[in-house]
């Protein structure tokens, strides 16, 4: 179906107060991010009414319409072409909107920053980490044996596949390095060197840190020797967060002071070499240290929580993550996630985040089925499938929230298919698509549970929407 998108997006300006009212401009995989000069100018219920927007919000100093994935793109083209404005990045129009949020938001907008860029390596490491654990799970496939084991000339296509994906995971202080010090406005070449110094071979690989602190297995932990007058522990980083996000920090803090004093003469001898010995030995003697049992910290009381409560924790996290979404705020569920990956060898909250993200889904699904609306049919239709493959955004904005129960009901159903998830510690290896094939990523051996919590949260929010939209009345629905 094609579209007049020039239209479009005149439509959408004229709803936003003028092209006046617009400051910057840029978007994601689904939503327009607008900076206006006066948001009370905006008539959010004629923009709800303009051909392919879903839905629209103000949240983080920007006001979001939500368009939905592979049309953005071309509205937001035609938005440049009749407004006249620069390409911009989404950091470019948050530093817009910046003074417009509080504390929270400004942090919760950091971890958005720099772990959104480096999402694509995360999932593709996560889907093929999935294929490597179904090729060695005993039973999957053919009884008693694993398919490596029925099949030993995969062995070399496995090995393979380990490769690849363990190369994200492995080599993530990188990733994140460079990505946080683009953020942070240093030198993104210097946070890939940073990073890289974090997972250095001559470090105690991180996975063994345990073992050498206990002394198990004859290990012991190495160290820097300084003059005698100090050490500095050996060990690496691999797959952890926080150290290399202080690090590129105070990297880039580092930097940008030393550009500012050394002259221009002689700033590509001084600046790099001084910023990376500083960054570095405060990084393996204060940061890492620090942000590791930071870390371990955090991840220990959310493991123990949901240990000692899991229908709790599950009814919680099913209740809160959708609702988060609206906010932005759901972004800091990553390094939660590769932090548990880190230190436990599987994240429980992915699995719930799919549940949520499913349940999305099939209360637009329900709405498709019981509109008579020819428009709310093709938005739900559309946003479902979205949904089923983890971008909720068009489901939520475009149409559950706008008729609210559809909302509530997929919350619902969230929450018991997240409780039956934590009940039976569910568990992921890596982060993969958050929806149908989600299955892919999580450990063999729970894969069963986690299908019935699919089913749950698919099954609740469509059954219990259907319901409701028989009793409540709605225009352009059936009416019992």
């Amino acid at each position: 179906m094609s579209h007049d998108y020039s239209n479009i997006a005149r439509e959408i300006l004229d709803n936003l107060g003028g092209s006046d009212n617009l400051e910057q401009a840029a978007h994601c995989v689904t939503r327009l991010r607008l900076a206006l000069k006066d948001p009370s100018l905006v008539n959010s219920s004629a923009l709800s009414q303009v051909d392919l927007v879903k839905g629209s919000f103000f949240t983080g100093g920007l006001f979001q319409v939500v368009i939905g994935p592979g049309e953005v793109e071309k509205v937001y083209a035609a938005l440049r072409e009749q407004t006249g404005l620069a390409a911009a990045t989404i950091a470019d129009v948050k530093k817009k909107g910046a003074d417009k949020t509080n504390a929270m938001q400004r942090l919760v907008r950091v971890f958005s920053d720099v772990f959104m860029p480096i999402l694509p390596a995360l999932i593709i490491a996560g889907l093929l980490m999935g294929v490597n654990n179904l090729m060695g799970a005993k039973g999957m496939f053919i009884e008693g044996k694993t398919l490596l084991e029925a099949y030993p000339n995969l062995d070399g296509l496995w090995s393979l596949i380990n490769l690849m994906a363990n190369t994200s995971f492995v080599f993530l202080p990188a990733l994140v390095g460079w990505s946080a010090a683009k953020r942070f406005g240093g030198s993104e070449i210097l946070g890939i060197v940073l990073g890289l110094m974090l997972v250095h071979p001559d470090l105690l690989n991180a996975w063994n840190y345990g073992k050498a602190v206990a002394g198990l297995d004859g290990q012991s932990l190495p160290y820097f020797d300084i003059f005698g007058w100090f050490k500095i522990e050996k060990v690496g980083y691999q797959g952890q967060i926080l150290p290399i996000l202080m690090a590129a920090y105070v990297m880039s803090v580092i930097e940008k002071f030393l550009r500012a004093r050394v002259p221009n003469a002689i700033q590509l001898l001084v600046v790099p070499i001084t910023t990376i010995v500083v960054t570095g030995v405060l990084a393996l003697a204060i940061i890492g240290p620090v942000t590791r049992h930071l870390g371990i910290l955090i991840t220990e009381s959310v493991v123990t929580l949901f240990d000692l409560a899991p229908m709790v924790g599950g009814a919680i996290f099913g209740l809160l993550y959708a609702p988060l979404v609206i906010t932005g705020m759901h972004h800091m569920f990553l390094a939660v996630d590769l932090q548990l990956i880190s230190t436990q060898g599987g994240t429980f909250i992915w699995p719930m985040i799919v549940m949520s993200n499913l349940a999305q889904g099939s209360a637009a699904l329900a709405v498709f089925y019981m509109s008579r609306n020819a428009r709310d049919k093709s938005m739900a239709s559309t946003s479902a499938i979205s949904a089923y493959f983890g971008i909720t955004e068009p489901a939520m904005f475009g149409v559950n929230l706008r008729f609210k129960f559809p909302f509530y009901a997929a919350l619902l159903g969230s929450a018991l298919g997240s409780i039956f998830l934590s009940l039976n510690k569910v568990q992921a290896s890596a982060i993969g698509v958050g929806g149908l094939p989600g299955f892919i990523s999580i450990i063999p051996q729970y894969i069963p549970s986690f299908v019935i919590g699919m089913v749950i949260a698919i099954v609740v929010p469509f059954v219990l929407t259907c319901a409701l939209s028989m009793k409540i009345v709605r225009p352009g629905y059936r009416v019992a």
